[in-house]
């Protein structure tokens, strides 16, 4: 299939004159992406979803820019546009596989992962201009509630054949009363982290990172290595990350707050 087939965006035509795509049918996001290659090119990802409120990529598009001033590894972005009611999101990819993909042993998957989160929450939150905390993120989570965005077949197993308004309400109720605040990728699962060879190469599905409470991350990065990896892999993830006791309560209170995005 040949680029030209897409109504893109006039300021990307040029750039993808010559790339064939394929759409990437393995990712999760909102996003329709597809995967540009071309010989002796870089290779590319190109994002679109329809424009309102609740699209991500614009936030995405600030986070990478954000990131990449911090000397932070993420892919670099190359364009970002509103056209033809979707909004566009253009960029040149990390290089390597992510860690849910790659043939790397387990061990060194979730050192990778530890490693990489811990680079991540040294940032200054101060210095983060995208606010993650509880009062931003209950109130997005009601906004998708209200907007019927909230996909209920999608919930996790303990949650299937609950409504999305009780789980709201049980949210409320469980509301840590603090937050321990860094700077958060906002969806720490495997997939989301690439590495080439044994090494770190790039955060990538950026579009909920800011400052909020540690457990946003390690909540999400748990249930992805017990989902990808195996649950005898959650506690050396843990001690490698530095966390000797994590708190039950947290895990499960932003793994139900994840149920809402």
């Amino acid at each position: 299939m040949d680029v030209r087939e897409l109504d893109l965006p006039p300021a990307f035509r040029g750039l993808l004159s010559g790339y064939g795509f394929e759409r990437d049918a393995l990712g999760q996001s909102a996003s329709t992406i597809f995967l540009l290659k071309a010989q002796s090119r870089p290779f590319l990802i190109l994002k679109h979803e329809p424009s309102g409120p609740f699209t991500e990529l614009t936030g995405e598009a600030a986070r990478l820019h954000w990131l990449a001033a911090q000397d932070m590894p993420c892919p670099r972005v190359l364009g970002h546009d509103d056209h033809a009611g979707e909004t566009w999101l253009l960029l040149e990819a990390a290089e390597g596989m992510d860690l849910a993909s790659c043939r790397l042993p387990h061990a060194e998957r979730i050192a990778i992962l530890a490693e990489a989160l811990r680079r991540l929450h040294r940032l200054d939150p101060a210095a983060c201009p995208f606010d993650r905390r509880l009062t931003a993120s209950i109130a997005a989570a009601k906004a998708r509630m209200e907007a019927g965005l909230v996909d209920e077949s999608d919930f996790d197993e303990e949650r299937q054949g609950r409504q999305t308004r009780e789980l709201f309400d049980e949210l409320l109720a469980r509301r840590p009363k603090e937050e321990q605040l860094v700077v958060t990728h906002g969806d720490a699962c495997l997939p989301n982290f690439i590495a080439a060879g044994n090494q770190f190469s790039g955060f990538i599905d950026c579009g909920r990172l800011g400052v909020a409470d540690i457990y946003q991350d390690l909540a999400l990065a748990c249930w992805s290595i017990t989902h990808n990896l195996g649950e005898e892999w959650v506690a050396p993830f843990l001690d490698r990350y530095g966390l000797a006791a994590p708190d039950p309560e947290k895990l499960a209170f932003y793994r139900l707050l994840d149920e809402f995005f």
